[in-house]
């Protein structure tokens, strides 16, 4: 019979020891933060002695008396491995049976002096440091997301948001980031590359953002690494995409110079560098056809806790709540875009915004002063995205705007290529746009379907009409339709469908654009 965690005076595994009685886990002496679940969860396993205990078995030692999902046990197994640190393989998955311990475990004496050092060992224990911002509103509707960075950022070193500009990306990995910090003992720390405008500075300003002492000479990606070598850090890259080459080679760099550092970053496109995970960033989801629990949607939940910030008597009645959802969907879901519609709504009301949405790009432009340049307004977000792309490529997103829906790639070339733009460009410039996160792409069957956020291809009307290429575009966008429809039907004549007694098709043809 094994023993509780009340009656074992303490465990002991490499430089950890474990007491139970407190309910702590100590690494080289010093207390680790480890949730109480995780914990349990630890105890569970040391006390298995090596055996392989089940997932059922460990919910229900970990949850009593509750029903969870699985994906709860698989959070506080990522939480422990990261709370081991360089020991965290000890916990080991045995796949499709459960979870064991593989490390040598030994009963340790003096437990109980350990155990009334504990508290004062707390009291000295100094907060990890960091220059991360502290939350001035709550993260709405990222729940799910947050907890899928966190499990990558266990389990891997180097992990990169991705997604369109306003889509949440910063403050996603900087709500992650805080939740790590009591892992990292040299801190957490986050670099802003947003006014950083040549890569070559990306090691100056991650080296100025850390109050790095790095003596006479340059600043450069290997002197960087060198110094943070030993450490146990985090550190956030944040707004990669305009430095893409210079954060990438940074990263790989620390991930080669030290075991225990790893990286988060943020880019609107992935650095492509080695070891590299992607997480994408999407929109919030938005009410669909069925208007039943509103509320409960989280595009609308950040709609209306900004709009009440702005003023505390703004109307949620369902009538209001119904034109909230409106506009959401306008928005695409787009967390940028909803509040800065909720700042207006507040003043303009839901009902007059929800008619004006169609000039989106001019009416929502009234972001915080203190916020950057490009998070001001729509229109600024936009911009920031659309200098970065190359001459081809800013062709081929405003020709691109003259498909309302999902297009594929045929259409897409046909729209895109001219004398400037090569058929074979086109292609590629579309595989650019999509790793840019302007493009969105949707598989279906192995076949992609192409479209662009509303907001963008709001934007990109007005470049195409800038251009003096409108007309021309609505011409090949018809021609190609028609050709089409007559392609369409010069099959459908060739493989006409047998017809009924009643002289009725026994099928139907339909043509997508």
């Amino acid at each position: 019979m094994k023993a509780s965690p009340e009656s074992t005076e303490g465990f002991a595994f490499g430089r950890h020891r474990v007491c139970p009685r407190q309910r702590q886990l100590l690494a080289g002496g010093d207390p680790v933060e480890l949730g109480s679940r995780a914990f349990e969860l630890l105890a569970a396993l040391l006390e298995a002695r090596g055996a392989v205990i089940g997932k059922e078995a460990l919910m229900r030692r970990v949850w009593p008396d509750r029903i969870v999902a699985d994906n709860n046990l698989q959070v506080q197994i990522l939480a422990l491995r990261n709370a081991l640190g360089a020991d965290r393989d000890l916990v080991r998955t045995v796949a499709g049976r459960g979870y064991q311990f593989t490390g040598e475990i030994s009963a340790f004496a003096g437990a109980g002096e350990a155990q009334l050092g504990l508290a004062e060992a707390t009291a000295k224990l100094p907060p990890a440091p960091t220059n991360l911002p502290e939350p001035i509103t709550e993260l709405i509707g990222r729940d799910a997301d947050l907890r899928e960075v966190l499990a990558l950022a266990g389990l891997h070193r180097l992990v990169t948001l991705t997604g369109p500009g306003g889509i949440g990306k910063t403050r996603l990995a900087v709500e992650a980031a805080r939740q790590l910090l009591p892992q990292f003992r040299d801190g957490v720390w986050i670099v802003d590359l947003s006014a950083t405008c040549d890569p070559s500075l990306v090691p100056a300003t991650l080296a100025a953002s850390m109050g790095l002492e790095l003596g006479e000479g340059e600043a450069s990606v290997e002197r960087v690494a060198a110094a943070l070598a030993t450490k146990d850090l985090l550190i956030v890259l944040d707004t990669c995409e305009h430095v893409i080459g210079g954060a990438a080679e940074m990263a790989e760099a620390l991930l080669r110079a030290g075991a225990k550092v790893r990286v988060i970053a943020t880019s609107r496109e992935a650095l492509e560098a080695y070891g590299e995970w992607i997480y994408r960033v999407n929109p919030l989801p938005v009410p669909g056809d069925d208007l039943t629990d509103l509320l409960d949607c989280r595009a609308v939940s950040l709609f209306i806790a900004r709009a009440q910030a702005t003023n505390l008597d703004f109307c949620t009645e369902r009538r209001s709540v119904v034109a909230i959802a409106a506009i959401c969907r306008r928005l695409d879901g787009i967390p940028l875009a909803i509040e800065l519609a909720a700042a207006r709504a507040a003043t303009l009301g839901v009902y007059t915004l929800a008619d004006r949405l169609d000039n989106h790009l001019q009416l929502l432009n009234g972001g915080r002063r203190t916020a950057l340049p490009r998070h001001q307004t729509l229109r600024a977000t936009l911009d920031w995205s659309y200098e970065l792309l190359t001459h081809s490529e800013r062709a081929v997103l405003r020709r691109l705007a003259i498909f309302r829906g999902a297009f594929g790639l045929e259409a897409a070339i046909a729209a895109a290529a001219r004398a400037d733009v090569k058929p074979s460009d086109a292609s590629e410039c579309l595989v650019n746009l999509v790793a840019k996160s302007l493009v969105l792409v949707e598989l279906d069957s192995g076949v992609a379907r192409y479209r662009l956020l509303e907001t963008t291809r709001a934007y990109a009307l007005e470049k195409l009409a800038e251009s003096g290429e409108f007309e021309g575009a609505e011409r090949r966008h018809a021609e190609y339709q028609s050709s089409l429809v007559a392609r369409a039907g010069s099959v459908g004549a060739a493989c006409r469908p047998h017809e009924g007694r009643a002289g009725r098709p026994q099928a139907t043809w339909r043509v997508a654009a």
